[in-house]
Formats: structure tokens, sequence, C-alpha cells
């Protein structure tokens, strides 16, 4: 009997184990499916995990209360703004933006997923593709490109993606942290001593290792916004191009010395700018910058002397002895910071500029141009260049050499999905250019000064941060913070071309007296501002527009329509300072409001960005409709009719045109490379 019952027990342990075991395993696939990341196990005990960033690892929890406003303190936005950056993707602006490609041999973008007409930039699919050459087998196995160099195994990969919409179901993961973030500074009442929320975090990424830009103080007092112009009337123009004096403090380069670089190798530069140590730099404060550099600041002496250098210093000269220009009959002087040397800049860059490309180079990574998506830029401007009247073959008699790589299709091409790291992205592009120096003379005789390149990725700042540190960098992800040197770099516009075939249509939008909406904005959630931007704003105002993720719904307004018919359009930084909605909202006729503490315009060097645009402090985010009301409507008509005139420099066209995006890109590398020539 003894016997028969403990082998009775035996069998009912072994079923409840089984019971116990089925259950869990129904857990594990439950949460499974219900949570976005994949992360099953650590999700289960989240409240006390702080989630790993590579080598660097992010804690949410936030202490103190520095300063307030409008019940929301300096203490919850950089809790936010801790939460936002564990929630950042590896791929960056990527993340949502993958759809910058159209295959040429498809004639056509996915019927299925058709977002020309209405999309906001961000809800790009990864399956479109439009590269102007044949199409490229991104896989591969070891092979020996064209320049000489081992490749590597390319392969084809797809990012992770976080959640973008900010709507989630609250018993998911996502809604927890919305739930989480909403209620954070509702609960908070001013007390110092209650600790932010353990939030459940996606997998997150970082390159702390290659850059480690100063982390913004949200306490800091910037600008609260600028309306009106500081510069003066069209009779006695701000120079761009002299200093004035003012600046207390220089931003210096990267590199200022005569070192002779071996010839075989390109040196790390590791010596960092001497940035302010103010957290948030006005317009004001960056153009002193600007200033400062132009009349201090120079590149290496060269080695030996060309006739480029006094061709250079020639075209300097000149545009500082511009003639002053009252009325132009093809510009508006209230847009431009200065129009006579502008003008007379541009023509010494027609009549004098060349530029010599490099031949080396294997695609996909090097000259293929992507003309599709909001990392379009890079790839139009490649494409233009090239077949351009400033392209030379003799180096000789090159003023600037172009290192034609493609920032976008170097992390689509070697980036290995969840590494964490990009370290082979900057090593590949070092042995490019240890190549470039070994068979070519070019890059020594300036230590890299008059080379440059167009980026548009967000990752770019951070991948030629060293090796290319003396480069010209047009680069789209322009901020203060991550090694900008005024003077030397200049801001690229992020644009996002629809239709590669008419990258014009549907240009325009309706005149002022037909823009019923005060403000308007729909994007994905990337970064934390826009998590503040909705908690805020999202259906809290009927003069507010502020969505999410937009869908298409029929019978409502879309994003190309809402953008059409809004007075201001809202330019919220995402993951990092640029957006592409800047020069969006200039495509369609809407005064930006640009909400991205330390980003640098576009064409900062020559336009003035406080005529046509309204800069609002991301601190400031609750004033926001009362900061739009506060400007007078005349003040608006004012803007908004200089949108429309500031236009022509915003617009990529099938074939270019004077003043048109091509040319002030190119202006504005020929304009840093003049004014940092070493006189002889």
């Amino acid at each position: 009997m003894g016997h028969e019952f403990r082998h009775f027990l035996q069998g009912e342990s072994r079923r409840l184990i089984w019971v116990i075991g089925i259950i869990f395993s129904l857990i594990l696939v439950v949460q499974y499916f219900e949570l976005p990341y994949g992360s099953v196990v650590s999700s289960l005990f989240y409240a006390n995990q702080t989630q790993s960033m590579g080598k660097a690892a992010v804690n949410p929890i936030v202490k103190g209360n520095i300063t307030s406003f409008d019940g929301l303190n300096a203490t919850d936005v950089n809790a936010i703004q801790n939460i936002a950056n564990a929630t950042k993707s590896s791929g960056g602006n990527n993340t949502s933006l993958e759809n910058d490609f159209l295959s040429e041999r498809n004639g056509g973008s996915n019927s299925s997923l058709d977002l020309s007409d209405d999309a906001d930039p961000e809800d790009e699919s990864p399956t479109e593709r439009f590269i102007d050459e044949p199409s490229q087998n991104l896989t591969m196995e070891k092979t020996v490109t064209d320049n000489g160099l081992a490749s590597g195994e390319i392969k084809e990969y797809a990012n992770s993606t976080p959640p973008n919409n900010f709507h989630a179901d609250k018993n998911s993961s996502l809604g927890r942290i919305q739930e989480a973030i909403i209620n954070f500074t509702e609960e908070k009442n001013g007390t110092d001593s209650a600790p932010a929320p353990s939030l459940a975090l996606p997998p997150t990424s970082s390159i702390s290792d290659l850059k480690s830009p100063a982390k913004l103080n949200m306490t800091s007092q910037g600008p609260v916004m600028s309306v009106y112009p500081n510069a003066s009337s069209p009779s006695n123009d701000v120079d761009p191009f002299s200093n004035d004096g003012k600046s207390e403090q220089m931003q210096h380069d990267a590199v200022q010395s005569d070192n002779i670089f071996p010839h075989t190798t390109v040196p790390a530069v590791n010596k960092k700018p001497d940035l302010s140590t103010k957290a948030v730099l006005s317009l004001s404060e960056m153009y002193d910058l600007l200033l400062q550099s132009h009349a201090s600041s120079f590149s290496m002496k060269p080695r030996w002397s060309s006739a480029v250098e006094q061709d250079l210093l020639n075209a300097k000269s000149q545009i500082e002895s511009a003639p002053v220009i009252e009325n132009d009959p093809e510009l508006d002087a209230n847009i431009y910071r200065n129009i006579s040397r502008f003008k007379r800049s541009y023509e010494l860059m027609e009549q004098t500029l060349k530029v010599y490309i490099y031949k080396e180079g294997g695609r996909p990574i090097f000259h293929t141009t992507v003309l599709k998506g909001i990392y379009a830029s890079e790839g139009w401007f490649m494409k233009i260049l090239k077949a351009s009247k400033f392209v030379t073959k003799d180096a000789r008699k090159a003023h600037l050499f172009y290192l034609p790589f493609s920032s976008r299709m170097l992390e689509e091409t070697l980036f290995v999905a969840n590494s964490h790291s990009q370290d082979n992205l900057v090593e590949y592009l070092k042995n490019y250019l240890d190549m470039i120096v070994a068979r070519h003379n070019f890059w020594n005789r300036t230590g890299g000064a008059d080379h440059f390149l167009v980026a548009c990725h967000d990752w770019a700042p951070a991948e030629t941060m060293k090796i290319m540190a003396t480069c010209i960098r047009a680069m789209c992800n322009a901020d203060v913070k991550e090694g900008f040197i005024f003077g030397k770099d200049t801001s690229l516009p992020e644009t996002y071309v629809r239709k590669p075939q008419n990258p014009l249509r549907d240009l325009g939008g309706k005149p002022p007296s037909q823009r019923k909406t005060l403000a308007f904005f729909a994007g994905s959630m990337h970064g934390y501002l826009r998590y503040i931007l909705l908690q805020h704003w999202e259906n809290k105002d009927p003069d507010m527009k502020i969505f999410g993720k937009m869908r298409k719904v029929k019978g409502q307004m879309n994003y190309v329509q809402y953008m059409k018919s809004s007075k201001y359009c809202i330019c919220a930084k995402g993951y990092e300072v640029n957006s592409p909605r800047v020069v969006e909202a200039i495509f369609y006729e809407c005064v930006p409001v640009i909400i991205s503490d330390n980003f640098i315009p576009p064409f900062f060097e020559i336009l003035n960005w406080e005529s046509f645009a309204v800069f609002v402090a991301e601190k400031d985010i609750l004033n926001l409709k009362n900061i739009l009301l506060s400007i007078p409507n005349w003040r608006y008509l004012e803007m908004q009719k200089r949108v429309k005139k500031v236009q022509q420099h915003f617009l990529w066209n099938s074939k270019p045109v004077k003043y048109d995006i091509f040319h002030m890109i190119l202006h504005s590398i020929w304009c840093n490379r003049v004014f940092r020539v070493q006189p002889i």
C-alpha cells in the first residue's frame, strides 16, 4: 500500500511540474507577442532593471528639482530625455525612415504603401528604393572593390524598430511607458524627493566610444524665441565674413597646426573643439562664433604652394570689398545676412570654382546616388555635381576635393543590426582615406582642409569626427554639441523627396487668408521632445493640430494638406537636432517653428533665419501657443511672404537652376574654404 501511495505521489508531482511548465511557457509566448521589443524575460522584471546601451548605461531615475515652469520642471524634462535616449534605436533616424529608395526597375513605389501624397516624412517604407545607378547586389562574400579595399561581408539587414505610435494599448509595454511619462509630471507636484518611475525600455544602442556630446542642461536659460530679426536694414547689412568684435569666446578648430602627415595614413584627431560651456546657444551667439572663426581660424598652411590658393585669396578680397546692393531684382535683401557679399561670393564661385571627384571607391557605398526619402540630399548633390561645370579632371586645378560616399549606404551596407557599434563603419572610411592618401598627394598638401563630404545620416558627425576632422563637412545633423565647427562645417538641408521623377510635385500651399489652423505637427515618437509636445498639446486645443503618427483615413485631412493649410508648422527635433520638416514647411509655404536647441539651420552663413522662421526653446514648449499668438498678424504675413521668397534655395530641380539647393550647398562649402585659406 505504501509503495503504491508513493508511486501515486510521484506521478502527481510530475503532472504538476508539467502543468507549471506549460503555464510558464504560455506566459512567455503571450509576453513575446505582446512586447514589440522581444525582450521577454527582462520585461517581466523591468521595475528594478536598467537597460544596457553598449558601453553606456541609461538610468531613468533623476533626482532633484531645479527649475519649474507651468507644471513641468527641468527635472521632469531631463527624466523624459533619459527615457527617450534609452528608447533611441541603433539606427537613429533610420529607425522609421528606411524607405529612401525606390528600385528603378520597379518603375514606381510599392502600391500597397504609397505614401508619396500624404505621408509624414518619418513614415517611409523600408522596401522602397530609388538609386540612380544600376541596382547593386548588397549580399556578397569578401570581395575587393575597385578601390583596392576588401569590403568584407556586406549583408542586408533590417534594423529593429522601436514603436513610433504614441497611442499604444495601455496593456502593452509601450502603453505602460506612455502612461508613466504622461503621469510623471502630473503626479510629482514639484517635489524633489520622489524618484522618477522605473520603466520598461526597449533594447538600445550607443556609440559612446565614438562621440560624447555634452548633455543638454534643460535648466539653462536659452532664448525664449526669435520673432523679430536682429539684422539691420538692407543698407547696412551685418557682415557674415568679418569679425565684429562682439564675441567673448571662440570655437577653435579640431586641428590647427602645420603637422606633416604620414604619407600612407590619416591620423585620428583627438583634440575637441573649444565649445562654449553654455548648454543652449542662441542664433546670435552661434553667429558670433562664426565671425570669430572667419577672423582668426585658418586651415593649415599648404606644404607646397599652388595657384589655387591665390584664386581663393583673390576671391576673399573681392567678397570683402563687394559693392553695396541697394535693391536687387532677383533677391530680397531681408532674408540674407549680407546680400551684397553673398551675390559677389556666388558670382565668383560660378566663375572660379573647380572640384575634383575621387574615382576610387566601390559601390554601393561610393558613387551611389540615393534620390528618394529623407537622406536624398546627399544623393541629389552627388548626382548633380558629377554632371556640372564645376568638375575638373585635372586635380592640380581643383579648389576642392569631393569624397563621394553615401552615409546612408554606409550604414545600410555595413552596420550589423543589434551590434551597438559603428566601429566597422569608421574603419571602412579610414581604410578608404588611407588609400586615398597613399595614392595621391592632394590630402597631404593641405592636411585635408580642401576636401569635403556631404552626409545626411544621423551618424555622420560621429563617423567623421576623428578621421575627417580637418575636412569641410556638410551634414544634416548640425549640432553645436556634436563637434560642429563654425566656419569649417556647414549645415546640410534635410529634404524629404517623395517623387524623384518630379521632386517639385505639390510645391506650394494655400494663401495666408485660407490657412485656418494656427499650428500643425505630426510625427513618430522619436526622442524625448515629441513626447513632451504631445503630452501638453495633443487634443488639448482646437487651434493646435498636434498629432502622433498620422494614419491615412478616408475623408480626413492628411499630412500634406495640413502643411498646406496651417500658418505655422512645428519642426520638433527627433532623435537628433535636424528634421526634414524644416524644409518641408518652406516647401509648402508654411512658416517653420523650430524647436531644437543648438540646431544650426541650413545655410546659416548666408540666411537671416529669424526673418522668416520662429525659434522656440525646448523649455518653452508649454507656452507654445502664447508665443505664436504674440506674433502680430502683420509680422506673420511678412514672414510667410519671405518663406515664399527663400523657397528657391531649398528646391531640388531635375536640371539645376541658379540659387537652387544644389548651388546653395556648394556655395556654403566654397564660402568656408575661401575664408579659411591661409594668407600667403
